[in-house]
C-alpha cells in the first residue's frame, strides 16, 4: 500500500498481517474515491471508522485534512495504524481510538462538525440481516455530525444480493431520511456510496 497523493505521495504504508483481519481499500479504488472528493480535503476534519491500518484517513491527511479520528477495535491492527501515523509524522493531526466503531465511545470522540466520514465495516456486518441495522444506524448518527457541505462514504461488497433485481426499492436500506444519496460507484466486487446532508429547500423552510 502507498499514499496516492499529497505531501506524503508515494510513501509506503504497512498493511495488515493477513487478509482475514482487515481488507484495506485497494490503491486504485482509493485514488478513484479521492478524485470524487476533489476539493474536499483541504483544512477539514475527518473520521475514518473501521480504519484498519489507516490508508484512507492517512490519504486525507496527506491531501490537506487538518485532523482525523481513526477508530479500529483490533489492537494488533491499531498498532500498525499507529506505526504508519508515526512514520509519516502525523501524530499531531491524528487521534486513534482503539475500540468499536459501533459503540458510543467512537461517536463521542468525533469532531464536531466533521467534513468527511469514511465508514468501512466488515462486509459480513452489511450482508447479515441481523447485524446490518446497527451498522447503518451508527453510520447515520456519525453522518449527522457532517457540516452542510460534507460527505459520508460507506463501502460495501458488490453486488449486494438485494441489488440483483430490477425493483427500484432494492437498495432501500442504503437510503437515509437525513441524507441525500447514495451516489453509488462500483469497483469490481465492492462499491462506495456517497452521501451528503439533506438540503432543506426554501419552500420547506417556509
Amino acid at each position: 500500500m502507498r499514499v496516492i497523493a499529497g505531501i506524503h505521495r508515494s510513501r509506503k504504508l504497512l498493511g495488515p498481517p493477513d487478509a482475514e483481519r482487515t481488507r484495506p481499500m485497494p490503491d486504485h479504488v482509493r485514488e478513484a474515491l479521492f478524485n470524487l472528493l476533489r476539493g474536499h480535503t483541504e483544512g477539514v476534519a475527518v473520521v475514518d471508522a473501521f480504519a484498519g491500518t489507516g490508508s484512507v484517513g492517512i490519504e486525507a491527511l496527506s491531501r490537506g485534512a487538518t485532523q482525523c479520528l481513526f477508530v479500529e477495535r483490533d489492537r494488533e491492527i491499531a498498532a500498525i495504524l499507529k506505526q504508519n501515523i508515526e512514520t509519516l509524522g502525523l501524530e499531531e493531526a491524528a487521534t486513534v481510538v482503539v475500540g468499536d466503531a459501533l459503540g458510543p465511545g467512537a461517536l463521542a470522540r468525533c469532531p464536531r462538525p466533521v467534513h468527511l466520514v469514511f465508514f468501512d465495516p466488515p462486509y459480513r456486518l452489511i450482508t447479515e440481516e441481523e447485524q446490518r441495522p446497527r451498522v447503518l444506524e451508527q453510520f447515520e448518527r456519525i453522518a449527522a455530525l457532517l457540516d452542510p457541505d460534507g460527505f459520508a462514504v460507506l463501502r460495501t461488497p458488490w453486488p449486494l444480493e438485494i441489488s440483483r433485481g430490477a425493483d427500484p426499492e432494492a437498495l432501500a436500506y442504503l437510503r437515509f431520511e437525513s441524507l441525500d444519496g447514495p451516489e453509488t460507484h462500483v469497483y469490481g466486487t465492492m462499491a462506495v456510496h456517497l452521501y451528503a446532508p439533506k438540503r432543506t429547500s426554501a419552500v420547506d423552510e417556509d
